[in-house]
């Protein structure tokens, strides 16, 4: 495995080999995600590289939860960003 491959392991998921893309139904999930709760156009938030989608995905679910707290606190949001390790 290539020295770059190790230093982002989440990656390894969308490399098999070669040089793909990100997932389409993600890049639209996370498009989506962020259009509704801040409605921005697809323009903005195509404008946004990988990383940039994630953190946004990620602060509108802190906000969500901080402002609706609910009973069941260990659930987490599908854009809730992993550590690295």
């Amino acid at each position: 495995m290539s020295r770059l491959r190790q230093a982002f392991p989440g990656a390894a998921k969308f490399y098999a080999g070669g040089i793909t893309l990100y997932p389409q139904e993600e890049l639209y999930k996370e498009m989506s995600f962020i259009s509704y709760y801040f409605h921005w156009s697809m323009d903005e938030v195509m404008k946004l590289d990988h990383m940039s989608r994630r953190k946004w995905c990620s602060e509108i679910s802190e906000i969500n939860k901080s402002i609706n707290p609910s009973k069941k606190q260990k659930e987490k949001s599908i854009f809730d960003m992993k550590p690295n390790r």
